[in-house]
């Protein structure tokens, strides 16, 4: 005689072995599935992570081999080929992560494109790297954490190659460090390797046309420039042609 304290016992042990749900197991997305059939699992979305490369796109070992171990920011100009005068400008921050890049910004270069051995009057723009120290303008200093030198020695008459006016030019500028003595006014003309290597090479405001040596890039960018370079970073520009930048 099976009593009914019994009959409980014997329904308690049946759910131990069968488990709940009464003949079905639990899939992992909490639909039962059928005893005996492999639980069906939802796999796990995939998660794009952005890895910021450890050395900046674009430049080769020689290049490379030129870039200060201490700077954190470089200002990278890649020509669009050696007697180009159109030119892109990307600033790179180094982090703990790698180096990440800022918005491309469209620039001119020099006139009839880019040299390994830059010479006074030649209309070619330096290839190198070089360090960023000093800054000016017409216009007063928009709060760069470069020394800034503001006077009308910054004033650009007359018009480009292409009869584009030169207004405004130097509305900002920031010296590069080619063949210039770092430290000083860009409108200082010490040149330690003489005059005939060239200088007063700069980054200064587009004027719609190729340059004689510098760099150029629309004003607002120049003044985004100027606010995000930081000496502590050891800021320098990597310029030249694209298939220079990669040896």
């Amino acid at each position: 005689m099976i009593t009914r304290r019994t009959h409980v016992a014997l329904l308690a042990a049946s759910v131990l072995l069968t488990g709940c749900g009464g003949g079905a197991v639990a899939s992992t997305d909490g639909r039962p599935t059928p005893s005996g059939e492999p639980s069906r699992t939802t796999p796990a979305p995939e998660i794009s992570v952005e890895v910021a490369p450890q050395q900046i796109p674009g430049l080769g070992p020689k290049t490379w081999a030129k870039v200060p171990a201490a700077a954190r920011q470089a200002v990278v100009v890649t020509g669009r080929g050696r007697d180009s005068s159109a030119s892109t400008v990307v600033l790179y921050e180094r982090t703990a992560a790698g180096w990440r890049a800022g918005a491309k910004w469209p620039a001119h270069n020099a006139l009839k494109g880019w040299t390994d051995h830059h010479l006074a009057g030649d209309l070619r723009s330096p290839i190198g790297v070089y360090t960023l120290t000093d800054a000016g303008g017409l216009l007063k200093d928009p709060g760069t954490k470069l020394t800034y030198d503001r006077g009308v020695g910054f004033t650009s008459p007359g018009t480009g190659f292409e009869g584009e006016p030169l207004a405004g030019s130097f509305d900002y500028v920031i010296a590069i460090n080619y063949n210039r003595q770092p430290g000083t006014s860009p409108l200082d003309w010490t040149r330690p390797l003489g005059a005939g290597r060239g200088g007063g090479i700069w980054l200064h405001v587009d004027h719609g046309g190729p340059t004689h040596g510098c760099v150029s890039i629309a004003e607002e960018h120049m003044k985004e420039l100027l606010l995000a370079l930081d000496p502590h970073l050891h800021p320098v520009v990597v310029m030249g042609d694209a298939t220079s930048l990669n040896r």
